[in-house]
């Protein structure tokens, strides 16, 4: 048995009044998705341990099975796993997000549309000008960089900046936790704001301005930690001999990397509504054929849902329906060697809210031959009737192991 888990990024949701009360899984046309949950078992998975924030790196490696109060070092040391930067015992990573100040407030977390070409110009500027043997900035993808302190103490309280945006940005500045992390607090904050001087009339920032669109005008470090110490998956499933991961985000890479899995690039992914759907889906189906695992993940309804946009958000909801879900199913339903599919956000980005909450997401599981249960559509409130009720931890990758 090959097991796939297609993971749409944020696509729990809450219930919205303009659309009678339903949640955009209820709403949204996803015919695959409710095929699956009524002819297969359905449940609640618990992706955020209580005490953690419900960011995608500890939902997406809760997952897959691990145990956050072992693992969890912040995004920053995945995203450099992801880019192939080598993390020595001192340094901390931390992830370095470029992001767009309006005055006093925190405009937005992206810049609008930030290619990664540009944020190459960006980071290289910044590194020239504030780099050193210490300190070294590193090109991610699109807004999502990287930022290695030698020496940096991770005992800082800092702002994922899709928390906050409208917001003031001078209060939510690093703070140290403790008084020995207090020196890699100031240097950060003292980081952030040459970068703004720096960037403020960058030639990339004067056409992007003179084009309608957000300038890329400051720094933003957050979530740093050490090299986390993750078990291979196929050193804990003898299931898995050999896995893939196929994502536009680096913190996903990071996470797949350190769990053993061959990391899958494909021309177009853009971790946007505009992402190459069927050429994940593709990417997914062949390495199948070769893989025993594949854990297939799309930002796209994160980023709507981070953007507060309920029509686009369900777009891209039906998009992973009709361009991922269904072909993947349509391409394995009938291969003598049965592949187990497993649909499920990692954690909900209410529309209303604008980012990660920590509430319980739904879950499907099929496969040829399966007992299904009495559920008859895949959403937040129909699952919860589900076979498999309120998972914890390591027990849905355990279940779905077990199919």
């Amino acid at each position: 048995m090959k097991h796939i888990i297609i993971l749409g990024d944020g696509m729990a949701d809450w219930p919205v009044e303009s659309l009678g009360g339903k949640t955009l899984l209820q709403y949204a046309k996803t015919p695959y998705m409710d095929m699956l949950a009524r002819m297969g078992q359905t449940g609640m998975l618990k992706t955020v341990p209580d005490g953690f924030h419900p960011g995608s790196e500890v939902a997406n490696s809760s997952i897959l099975g691990y145990d956050q109060h072992e693992v969890y070092e912040g995004r920053g040391p995945l995203e450099a796993a992801s880019m192939g930067v080598e993390l020595q015992p001192d340094d901390m990573a931390i992830r370095c997000n470029l992001i767009c100040i309006e005055g006093n407030t925190i405009k937005n977390h992206s810049c609008g549309r930030l290619e990664t070409e540009e944020a190459d110009i960006l980071m290289r500027h910044l590194q020239e000008h504030l780099g050193n043997e210490h300190i070294h900035f590193y090109t991610g993808v699109q807004y999502r960089n990287l930022l290695v302190i030698k020496g940096g103490n991770k005992n800082l309280i800092c702002t994922p900046p899709h928390d906050v945006p409208g917001q003031p940005w001078k209060p939510l500045l690093v703070k140290a936790s403790t008084p020995e992390a207090q020196p890699t607090a100031d240097l950060l904050n003292d980081l952030i704001i040459r970068s703004q001087q720096l960037l403020a009339d960058h030639p990339l920032n004067i056409r992007r301005m003179a084009e309608g669109k957000d300038p890329a005008n400051s720094i933003w470090p957050w979530a740093g930690g050490y090299r986390p110490h993750m078990v291979p998956l196929t050193e804990t499933f003898k299931q898995i001999r050999r896995g893939a991961v196929i994502t536009a985000v680096d913190l996903i890479r990071g996470i797949g990397t350190l769990a053993g899995l061959r990391v899958i690039n494909v021309p177009g992914a853009t971790g946007l509504y505009d992402t190459n759907y069927e050429g994940k889906a593709e990417a997914a189906i062949n390495a199948l054929r070769t893989d025993d695992f594949v854990y297939l993940h799309v930002e796209a309804s994160d980023e709507a849902g981070h953007d507060g946009d309920l029509k686009l958000k369900l777009q891209t909801i039906e998009d992973l329906d009709r361009r991922v879900v269904g072909p993947i199913y349509e391409a394995v339903k009938d291969w003598n060697d049965p592949v187990a599919i497993a649909v499920m956000p990692d954690h909900p980005t209410p529309i209303a809210h604008r980012t990660h909450t920590n509430e319980p997401v739904p879950f499907l599981i099929y496969a040829n031959g399966i007992k299904p249960d009495c559920v008859q559509t895949f959403d937040e409130m129909a699952c919860k009737e589900g076979m498999h009720g309120l998972l914890r931890n390591n027990e849905f990758i355990n279940t779905l192991m077990n199919i």
